[in-house]
């Protein structure tokens, strides 16, 4: 059909191709079923695999459409790999910026803190540990997560909006504008709605295919955060988004393979 992406349409194809059959299918029946060599069958479904949607057999090797390919995304990344990947960008962000620095996943439909770094200087924000939940709908980790998962989101939405200071949001329609402002700029930030001295920037972390998996930010009083108007600074901002994506790029996000980006 003109106008389509070949890689989506082939990878469309894959996931009906999976879904009519009763049994798990070999790459090389992929491949020959959807029509293609099968390096390129092998490159849809591992970036199928990864988001969710296919599982792969680990005896047999064979592929079969996940339970629900379409429902709240499962625990498919090692905290151990991201925590290990993101710690020397975490540690130059929290030397850089002189703030804690976090890095936070989805685990269970809350969001939760699987590294933290203290700040180098002055009595900054009080270090969130590891394991800790934070809230999704106040702060700036929890509101990148559930800008990027439309799951979590809805999940959220549904519920009373616990406010923690004054100036959370506490309002669906508001939480909701926020989150498209974070899609829109690439980053959040929060000031005084989670406690209300503290101020954070936070932005995504992706992996090669693309989904955003886990979340880094930074946290500290609101005069060191935000310049006038209560805006971010620049740096804070910038160091921010480049350790997201630093990390990023660990984890495979716009590697170059075979002369092409991912």
């Amino acid at each position: 059909m003109p106008g389509l992406i070949q890689s989506v349409e082939r990878a469309t194809a894959v996931m009906h191709l999976l879904a009519a059959r009763d049994e798990p299918m070999t790459l090389a029946e992929i491949a020959s079923a959807v029509g293609v060599v099968k390096s390129t069958a092998h490159g849809l479904v591992r970036t199928l695999v990864a988001g969710g949607v296919v599982d792969q057999d680990e005896r047999s090797g064979r592929y079969r459409l996940a339970d629900d390919p379409f429902g709240p995304r499962r625990d498919v990344w090692d905290v151990n790999e991201i925590r290990s990947r993101a710690l020397n960008w975490t540690d130059a962000l929290a030397s850089r910026s002189t703030m804690a620095t976090q890095v936070t996943v989805v685990r269970g439909g809350a969001v939760q803190v699987v590294h933290d770094v203290l700040a180098t200087r002055g009595a900054g924000a009080r270090p969130l540990m590891t394991g800790s939940v934070v809230p999704a709908h106040a702060g700036a980790l929890g509101r990148v997560h559930l800008a990027y998962d439309a799951h979590l989101a809805r999940s959220v939405l549904r519920t009373d909006l616990v406010a923690h200071t004054q100036r959370t949001i506490v309002d669906a329609g508001v939480l909701v504008a926020e989150l498209a402002r974070v899609r829109d700029t690439g980053w959040a930030v929060a000031v005084g709605d989670l406690v209300h001295d503290q101020a954070a920037v936070a932005a995504p972390i992706r992996d090669a295919g693309g989904t955003v998996m886990a979340a880094v930010g930074v946290m500290g009083g609101v005069d060191d955060i935000c310049g006038r108007g209560e805006l971010p600074r620049t740096a804070i901002a910038d160091n921010v988004i480049s350790a997201a994506r630093s990390i990023s790029r660990e984890l495979g996000h716009g590697v170059a393979t075979g002369g092409r980006i991912r």
